[in-house]
């Protein structure tokens, strides 16, 4: 068995040895790091995935003559509209309400941490609109209606993205 010095120095050793393993790695490590972040590079705004949702949604608006239907259709249900109409702009006011007055007046990046509540309300809102809107929609597309909603949201988001 080994005695206590033999322990101390047995531990030395190894700390010594990882040491000296931590050193002649570490800066491997950081070239190769460095190298594959050389490589990247970043996606273009414009790209075959955002170009079909937008065209998809342009088309989609035309041919179910989305518009119109919205403004002139009494199948609606006005209260499940009005509703999603409120959440929407729930939704919209504290997206705006980050982008805008946080992230480019006060310079905050990361506002989430600054204020934590903002993003679930905001998901939240967003999901019981998009649920009031297709409830209030039913009557009119019956089953094409969520198809016909996540296309114009898909829309609109990529057209945004392209802007920002």
């Amino acid at each position: 068995m080994l005695n206590d010095s033999e322990y101390v120095n047995l531990r030395n050793r190894f700390k010594k040895d990882a040491e000296f393993l931590r050193q002649t790695l570490t800066p491997a490590v950081e070239d190769e790091k460095s190298q594959e972040d050389k490589d990247v590079k970043p996606l273009p705004r414009i790209n075959k995935h955002s170009v079909f949702w937008i065209v998809s949604s342009v088309a989609v608006t035309y041919y179910a003559d989305f518009f119109h239907v919205i403004m002139e259709n009494d199948e609606i249900k006005s209260w499940w509209f009005n509703v999603g109409l409120i959440l929407l702009g729930i939704s919209i006011s504290l997206a705006m309400f980050c982008i805008v007055y946080l992230e480019w007046f006060k310079g905050i990046q990361h506002y989430d941490q600054e204020y934590p509540a903002i993003p679930p309300i905001t998901t939240a809102a967003f999901i019981a609109a998009s649920c009031s809107f297709n409830i209030a929609l039913w009557p009119v597309w019956s089953f094409f209606t969520p198809l016909i909603l996540f296309t114009q949201f898909m829309g609109v988001i990529m057209f945004v993205s392209l802007l920002g």
